[in-house]
């Protein structure tokens, strides 16, 4: 009978090291137990993907293709160190019909999930804009949803700081029209990390979402008069 896949606590004892021994001598030493590590996590998200593809369509097959790279591209961060002391990837869903993505990041003290639209372009945000001016007490009551708010609690993200170009400053849904992301994020501590349950606890996560998913798909894939734009 096969195990669940687990976060092995030598892949974190490695990245606790790593952020204490951040240069390139002590990185090519343990590069062993980095591929280790690393080859850890990957298994552990295949299996994730695997019951994910159960209540989704996830474009993402493979724990090795959704990884980003471990190395810091210091040309472009004030960071100098040459690695980032983490695990993090990327789930895409199936596009263009399916909406948003699912984030994760493993590492001591910062291990975390995330969903939503970080950046998106300047027409979905209009026409996310649009649907709260429109729709904004259903914008209220999905975000009231039982399994978003336990899960997540309130939606997170960059706003403006007055109002957006076109909305009045009294509108009764400036709250929501400020945000140009739209975030949910959930903590985990290394215990639970390192527990057996905590593939399940991600699964279960990235799937309360999907309410919000949902909507925004609706929402991102029709213009407003609801005619489809694909």
């Amino acid at each position: 009978m096969n195990q669940t896949k687990v976060i092995q606590s030598a892949s974190l004892n490695f990245l606790k090291k790593l952020s204490k021994n951040n240069n390139r001598d002590w990185f090519n030493d343990n590069k062993e137990n980095y591929l280790a590590a690393k080859l850890n996590v990957e298994e552990f998200v295949d299996e994730l993907i695997s019951k994910m593809i159960r209540h989704d369509q996830i474009e993402t097959l493979s724990g090795k293709k959704c990884l980003y790279r471990i190395y810091n591209d210091v040309r472009f961060s004030k960071n100098k160190h040459p690695y980032k002391p983490r695990f993090a990837g990327y789930l895409r869903r199936t596009k263009p019909y399916l909406r948003g993505g699912y984030y994760f990041w493993i590492g001591p003290g910062i291990s975390r999930v995330g969903c939503g639209f970080v950046y998106p372009n300047g027409d979905d945000l209009k026409r996310i804009r649009e649907d709260i001016d429109r729709n904004y007490s259903e914008w209220t009551k999905l975000l009231k949803t039982k399994s978003i708010q336990s899960t997540f609690g309130s939606m997170k993200g960059d706003q403006v700081r007055t109002s957006p170009k076109g909305y009045r400053s009294d509108h009764p849904a400036i709250d929501l029209l400020r945000f140009k992301q739209f975030w949910f994020e959930r903590s985990f501590s290394d215990k639970e990390v390192l527990s057996a349950g905590f593939l399940s606890n991600v699964n279960t996560t990235f799937k309360n979402i999907r309410p919000f998913f949902d909507y925004m798909s609706e929402v991102l894939t029709t213009d407003s008069n609801g005619e489809s734009l694909i």
